[in-house]
């Protein structure tokens, strides 16, 4: 099993180097696709590899990576971002997946876990543990749909785990995030939502934003990562209300007509604030090891259906 690295940067000639020091050892070949930066990346990638290719920054991403994909020669192609790393513990998988996969396995890709640290701290719950990624794939077998910035690598066969992690330098500060809130994810997602032509009606500026928190926050354990949880929970409703707002304003900022619109708006919120003290109580209920309180929190929690 022979593997080509494939990277696709943009002005991060420190965490570059970082991530090709991690996969020196492992790659047979390594493939820098740079987005045209503005810092010294390319000298950077020159020092591993006379593979580097120098490309327009184009605003979606994938188009660049699938063009590192088609200039990789090797068996295998592993991807990684200018900011992620091999993990010892991926190396030492990676390694021993060289020397035993059987050249005629009908395996054409493996998910990776992918450790995100936000705020300098690895999130191990809501959407970013184990944020399983599409990575290693076969020459040929892989590549990015080119349609929306989060899509995965979309993989033609049958696809396996592995159990070591990747790491994932994801959000370093407040505005790194705020900026790429903005620049990329919302205005993509903004744009599949007109593409499909749904209809978001007025309260789904108020039901989305706390869908999403709720969602991150309570159902998949955000508050067990404490303040960067609560935080991040936050932050992503405010993702979702940005999301609401762009659409709007792509639609005209219509007006929504109402004879009595905050009565609406309080009806919205009654429903908001039942919402909540069931996912309170739902976790109390799961955390609680007294059975008679846990009695006393599940029939206050009915309350609250009815």
């Amino acid at each position: 099993m022979s593997i080509s690295l494939v990277i696709s940067t943009y002005n991060r000639s420190k965490k570059l180097k970082e991530c090709l020091d991690s996969v020196k050892d492992i790659a047979d070949e390594i493939v820098v696709v740079d987005n045209s930066s503005e810092d010294d990346s390319v000298s950077v990638a020159k020092k591993y590899t006379k593979n580097v290719f120098i490309r327009p920054n184009n605003p979606m991403l994938n188009v660049n990576k699938n063009f590192g994909f088609g200039k990789a020669s090797k068996e295998w192609i592993l991807y990684l971002d200018d900011d992620e790393k091999l993990t010892e513990d991926l190396k030492a998988e990676l390694k021993n997946l060289k020397e035993s996969l059987d050249k005629n396995s009908d395996i054409s890709g493996y998910w990776i876990p992918r450790k995100n640290m936000i705020f300098g701290k690895w999130i191990q719950h809501g959407i970013w543990w184990p944020d399983y990624q599409m990575r290693l794939f076969k020459n040929g077998k892989g590549k990015y749909e080119e349609k929306h910035v989060h899509e995965m690598i979309k993989v033609d066969g049958p696809t396996e785990r592995l159990k070591s992690p990747l790491e994932h330098e994801n959000y370093t500060s407040i505005s790194q995030y705020l900026y790429k809130l903005d620049k990329f994810y919302t205005e993509n997602e903004a744009e599949r939502i007109l593409e499909s032509g749904k209809n978001l009606e007025w309260f789904e500026a108020l039901k989305m934003p706390v869908g999403d928190f709720l969602k991150t926050f309570f159902l998949q354990e955000g508050y067990k990562d404490g303040l960067h949880g609560l935080v991040l929970s936050i932050l992503q409703a405010f993702y979702s209300e940005i999301v609401f707002v762009k659409v709007w304003e792509k639609r005209g900022f219509k007006e929504y007509n109402s004879n009595n619109f905050i009565n609406d708006v309080f009806y919205q919120m009654k429903i908001i604030v039942k919402e909540f003290n069931y996912w309170f109580l739902t976790v109390f209920i799961n955390e609680t090891k007294n059975p008679i309180k846990r009695l006393i929190l599940k029939i206050n929690r009915k309350k609250q259906i009815i």
